[in-house]
Order: structure tokens, then C-alpha cells, then sequence
């Protein structure tokens, strides 16, 4: 966890009836820190996000803002704006008139309203779209205008609810970039809702997987991506190939297996992976075919993805297991139904704990 901690979050605790929507939630979002909130549909990222809003009540626990107890305060009165995958942009006014609008209703002058809506369009570079109507913007613009409309009081922290989901795949790629360097400007901390795992990996300094109303595991996009702690997060986080291991022992972080036809292999293990039968986690990417492998199998299908070429094997006891070779000049596409070995290096394989 950081040192200068901007959004703590204590053992939150979110009950709708007999419903429990997050179950002794804890982290911490780091002063000046992009922090995603990452999982599928229903996992309860959003309902953190509305809780640290004061969208929503907590049950049990408590979020503290800067070493400060929120719970008291109504939305209006906390240090905190968010941007919602809506942008709720006034048709009728300018953009400059949409920025100021909030600033004007908190008791601010129209001048200095004004002033302080030009240097936010400034800094999300839109200043000369000022006296434009919403109409007028693309997708990308309107998503600007909201995230400065949410900039101009100067927030303690900014959220944003899957604010690019309503944009196509070029354009929330081109903003991606953009957000990620307003925030770097502005030195706020960013708290991010999103269900797009690339979004996440490529804007956030650190990540927080969530599932069924509880973080799975907190780390930085590259630590969630190598070294994920459990099936969900391995799986949910990219691609994986999860083989069934026979696991000899565990010691000091590594852990002997026996894989899919009888290699043994020495490799990583997660915090709370035991012997027995487990799961090894490896990505497409680190298998290859290679004479002599560790692993046997039939190919079964193959696609060429330009960038990549990317084939299935299917292993003795029936697993399958992809591979993905980057598409280099003369790379061998291998033919469906031909015998094939894998092979790969032992850290490019890590034993999950579940």
C-alpha cells in the first residue's frame, strides 16, 4: 500500500437487504495514482465507486479521504467529482457554458467561473471549442467536456465510471492515451471503474481485481498479468492455459509439478498454493513448439491474426493449450492434425493458489 494514501478504504461492508454486494473491502489509493477498479458485471466495482462518492451508504466499515472520515458528508460536500459513462451535457449550452455551470451554482463569480472553465479546456485541449454546442463534438470531445466540467472545481480525487464505454475501439484508444496524461498533469488521483482488461493494464498504475463483492488481488498491471494469485484472476486478466499439475511440494515460493504427461517441472508458486492437485497458470505467448518439449499433442485448430499466428494443441489427457508465436518472416504455421511438442521455461509458468 502506498505511503501518502488519498482514498483508504477499511473493511467496507455493502448489504442491500439480504444481499451483499461487498464483503470487507480494503485498499488504498495512493496520492496522484491512476487506480482501476477491474471485474466483470455484478462484482461490486461500482458500488465502491458510489459508496466513495456518498452515492451509496456504507453498512459496515469505513472510507476515508485524506486521513478523514467521509462517511458524514452528503456528495455535494465531499472533495470528490465524478465522471459517469453518461455525459449529461447541457444541449443547450456552450461547452464553456457546460464547464461553468457547476461553478457558478457553488457561489462562484461568472468571471472567475468563466476563468477557471477556460483553464480546464485548456488542460484537456479543447480551448478552442469553447463557444461550441455539445452537438457540434464527437464522441471523444463530449467525453472531455464531462471530464472537465469534473477537473474545474479541483477535486481532491476524481472517479470515473467507465467513462470511454460509449465510444468505438479507435477513438476510446486515441482518449485512453489522453486520460492517462491529463491525470499525469494534474496530479489528482484517479479512481477507474472498468470491465475492459486492456484499458486497464495500459492507463493504471495499479490494479485492483475484483470478484463477487471482493478484491481477488491488488498490484501494479504488470505484477496482476505475471504472477496472478488465482484462477480468476489468471484467467480473467488476457489469456491463459490453466493445466491440471500433480504438485510434489511447495517451498519458499516455489513448487514442484508434474504436468500433463509426466514432465516435472520446477516453477513459481502463489502465497497459499498447497500440494495435491492444482493449477498451473501459463500464457499463450511463453509456449512454443520446440523438438523435444515438455508437452505432446495434436494440433487442432489454427488462426492467423496478422501480428500473430495462434493454434491449439490438444494434450494427452485431452487439455487444450494455446500458443501464440509473434509473425515473423518465415514463421511456420503448424498444420491441423500434426503431432507437435511445447516447450517452455519454467518462470513463464506460475502454481496458483486456487
Amino acid at each position: 500500500m502506498p505511503q501518502d494514501i488519498a482514498v483508504e478504504i477499511d473493511h467496507v461492508v455493502k448489504r442491500y437487504g439480504s444481499v451483499t454486494a461487498l464483503h470487507g473491502v480494503s485498499m488504498g489509493v495512493g496520492q496522484g495514482e491512476f487506480f482501476t477498479l477491474l471485474g466483470p458485471s455484478g462484482c461490486g466495482k461500482t458500488t465502491l465507486l458510489r459508496c466513495i462518492a456518498g452515492f451509496e451508504d456504507v453498512t459496515e466499515g469505513a472510507i476515508r479521504l485524506n486521513g478523514s472520515d467521509i462517511a458524514p458528508l452528503p456528495p455535494h460536500k465531499r472533495p470528490v467529482n465524478t465522471v459517469f459513462q453518461q455525459y449529461a451535457l447541457f444541449p443547450h449550452m456552450t461547452v464553456l457554458e457546460n464547464v461553468s455551470f457547476g461553478l457558478r451554482r457553488r457561489g462562484w463569480t461568472q468571471r472567475d467561473a468563466e476563468g477557471r472553465a477556460k483553464q480546464v479546456l485548456e488542460l484537456v485541449r479543447l480551448g478552442d471549442f469553447a463557444r461550441r454546442l455539445p452537438a457540434q463534438l464527437s464522441g471523444g470531445q463530449q467525453q472531455r467536456v464531462a471530464l472537465a466540467r469534473a477537473l474545474a472545481p479541483g477535486p481532491e480525487v476524481l472517479l470515473l465510471d467507465e467513462p470511454l464505454s460509449a465510444l468505438d475501439l479507435k477513438l476510446r484508444q486515441a482518449v485512453r492515451v489522453e486520460l492517462k496524461q491529463i491525470q499525469r498533469e494534474t496530479g489528482i488521483a484517479f479512481v477507474f471503474v472498468t470491465h475492459d482488461q486492456e484499458e486497464a493494464l495500459t492507463m493504471s498504475d495499479r490494479i485492483a481485481v475484483m470478484s463477487e463483492g471482493r478484491v481477488q488481488q491488488v498490484g501494479a498491471p504488470r505484477e496482476i498479468y505475471e504472477a496472478p494469485v488465482n484462477r480468476f484472476v489468471a484467467d480473467f486478466i488476457g489469456e491463459t492455459n490453466l493445466l491440471g499439475v500433480e504438485v510434489r511440494s511447495v517451498t519458499g515460493g516455489m513448487a514442484e509439478v508434474v504436468l500433463p504427461g509426466g514432465a516435472v517441472l520446477s516453477v513459481p508458486a502463489a502465497e497459499g498454493a498447497g500440494t495435491g492437485r492444482g493449477h498451473v497458470s501459463v500464457r499463450p505467448e511463453r509456449i512454443a513448439p520446440m523438438a523435444g518439449g515438455l508437452l505432446g499433442g495434436v494440433v487442432t485448430d489454427h488462426t492467423y491474426l496478422g501480428t500473430d499466428i495462434q493454434f491449439t494443441a490438444r494434450l494427452a489427457d485431452g487439455a487444450p493449450v494455446m500458443v501464440r508465436m509473434q509473425n515473423a518472416s518465415g514463421a511456420a504455421i503448424p498444420e491441423v492434425g500434426a503431432a507437435i511438442t511445447l516447450g517452455l521455461a519454467a518462470d513463464s509458468a506460475r502454481l496458483l493458489a486456487d
